[in-house]
């Protein structure tokens, strides 16, 4: 089956085997494509723009996801949490004048949000979808870390800077995809290496620079053996501590990266799994970004697993012991779900945002505890289900229908025109990022860049070039960042040196960043595949293999066909790096 993309007007295909799962949640099937699915859920969460505002209840100053001209109110953690106040008095009763979308917006704009999604931490006031952390700034995505700083996506991690999807690292510094890994500087994909830089697929590694597809090897340079002695001689040479030196190494670095060969994907104890860095999964299609045990049965999702099973369109975050979901955002420990938003510990639930601790709930919104409500009113079990099936009809009677003709009936996910947020606050913008008139072509709203005039006590080009000549007032001083606002990274033109910091990169020998912190990170989501897979053939031509002339062997890879990268299978990626 092949239908035409509602929002990009392509083709899209729905495989046979999908028709079941739809069956089973009683959905109709979709009817926007793949990617434009993953990037409306996106388009409803924000987990970096954050701001300084008032709390609408107790009109402290508190850090928020919503901005101070934001027409949705927003109460700060622990008065949210506590029973000074009832979601259920902002309650709606249903209009079968109106569409339920419509409906649904009018009840967001009344009931009070929680300013952060950030739980059970220690000095860690800015930090958002966070929970369990400890002396953490700007930290996002994850939980049990301590002394991490711009980091976002990590759990059991601690003192590292710049990170992007850790697990239980220490003393690491712009990494991505790197598990349990110590003093790790500048590398990608690499698990259980210490006291590195600049490596790219590395296993078990310590004391090496500039290599990759290595395992269990110590002391190499450009993938060179030397002895203990020569390496750190060498290193000593390369002055590290300097910016200037680290950047021509760093781009020496891409040339090696680029002529070495890339397995066509992460998959780890996997079994019949299409998708890029999934770990203990089976049976899934589609999806990325997926950690824990025991998943299976996953599809088109990110950033999930943890035990999940049977969800579709789901992500990021969903999984937790979750079963049944489909097309949600943040859940933990719930089933039976439908285009929902954080829902913990709850189940048989549609259209929600941020309910807890709760059961059969429909277009609900911040309701804790509580069971049989729709639009935030109290019903009993005979009316809910009664009522129910009513809606549900009724959404598909007279469906919302966008300013760009889009039409969104049950089993669709929210229209991203309805979001709390602009499209460029949202972390679709990280991973489907849009021009400004094009994304307001989409039908998404879009964020004016603030007028900042920072008053700058340090010019890009006057940042000490070595970590040596840094002096401890740097901490504080407004540096400029190098991209100066010209980005589409959300730059802030410029940046900060906090303590905690400073002395992160004096342990590390590591330089001052030039760049400010989003378009450091931004930085980093340039080295990330996107979340999509193409049909291609191994391009391994070794004699020694087992096969004779090229590779026949076929897989889907999230390297596209145009990219230099070399890729192999995994037999052949074997047989070179084993």
């Amino acid at each position: 089956m092949k239908p035409i993309c509602q929002n990009c007007k392509g083709k899209f295909t729905i495989e046979p085997d999908d028709f079941g799962f739809y069956e089973k949640m009683k959905v109709p099937t979709p009817t926007f494509c793949l990617e434009c699915r993953f990037a409306r859920r996106m388009s409803w969460r924000n987990e970096r723009s954050l701001y300084k505002r008032k709390c609408d209840a107790t009109g402290i100053d508190i850090i928020s996801i919503f901005s101070p001209n934001s027409e949705y109110k927003a109460y700060e953690e622990k008065y949210w949490w506590s029973d000074n106040w009832n979601p259920l008095d902002y309650g709606i009763e249903y209009d079968f004048s109106k569409s339920f979308f419509e409906q649904y917006q009018e009840l967001l704009k009344r009931v009070p949000h929680l300013a952060l999604f950030n739980m059970l931490h220690v000095n860690s006031e800015y930090c958002n979808y966070a929970s369990h952390n400890k002396d953490c700034y700007l930290f996002t995505g994850g939980g049990w870390n301590e002394k991490l700083s711009y980091v976002n996506r990590s759990t059991n991690s601690r003192d590292s800077v710049d990170c992007y999807i850790i697990e239980k690292d220490e003393f690491c510094y712009d990494c991505l995809y790197c598990y349990g890994c110590y003093k790790l500087a500048h590398s990608n994909n690499c698990e259980n290496c210490l006291e590195s830089a600049f490596l790219y697929n590395c296993r078990n590694c310590s004391y090496c620079f500039g290599c990759t597809n290595l395992v269990s090897k110590s002391y190499c340079i450009w993938n060179k053996q030397y002895s203990k002695e020569e390496y750190e001689v060498k290193i000593s040479e390369m002055n590290l501590g300097s910016f200037k030196a680290l950047e021509k190494l760093r781009k020496t670095f891409e040339e090696v990266y680029l002529k070495s060969i890339h397995k066509y994907a992460d998959l780890i104890n996997c079994k019949n799994v299409t998708g890029n860095h999934v770990r203990n999964a089976r049976n899934c299609t589609h999806c990325f970004d997926f950690g824990g045990d025991n998943t299976e049965n996953c599809h088109y999702a990110t950033w999930s697993g943890f035990g999940a099973k049977d969800l579709f369109d789901v992500g990021p975050g969903s999984g937790w012991v979750s079963e049944l979901v489909y097309e949600c955002v943040d859940t933990i420990d719930a089933s039976n779900l439908l285009g929902c938003m954080t829902i913990h510990n709850s189940n048989n639930i549609s259209y929600s945002i941020n309910c807890h601790s709760s059961s059969n709930l429909f277009g609900c919104c911040g309701v804790k505890k509580k069971s049989y409500c729709i639009l935030n009113k109290q019903y009993t079990k005979e009316q809910y289900e009664e009522l129910v099936p009513k809606i549900i009809k009724h959404m598909g009677d007279m469906p919302y229908i966008d300013n760009n003709k889009k039409v969104y009936k049950y089993g669709e996910f929210l229209p991203s025109n309805l979001s709390f947020f602009a499209y460029n606050e949202t972390i679709a913008q990280e991973y489907f990022p849009l021009a400004e008139k094009e994304a307001e072509k989409q039908g998404y709203k879009w964020k004016n860049r603030e007028e900042r005039n920072h008053s700058i006590d340090i010019k890009n080009e006057n940042i000490p070039d070595n970590i040596k000549d840094m002096r401890e007032d740097i901490v504080g001083k407004v540096i400029e960042c190098a991209h100066r606002g010209t980005c589409n990274e959300q730059c802030t033109e410029a940046f900060k040196i906090i303590s905690s910091e400073l002395q992160f990169y004096k342990k590390m020998n590591l330089p001052i960043p030039h760049l400010c912190p989003n378009c450091r990170h931004y930085q980093r989501l340039k080295k990330r595949n996107p979340l999509k897979l193409w049909h291609r053939i191994c391009m391994c031509e070794k004699k020694n293999h087992t096969h004779k002339g090229k590779c026949p062997v076929e897989f889907e890879t999230s390297y596209a066909p145009e990219r230099p990268e070399i890729i192999y299978c995994e037999q052949c990626y074997q047989q070179e790096v084993y």
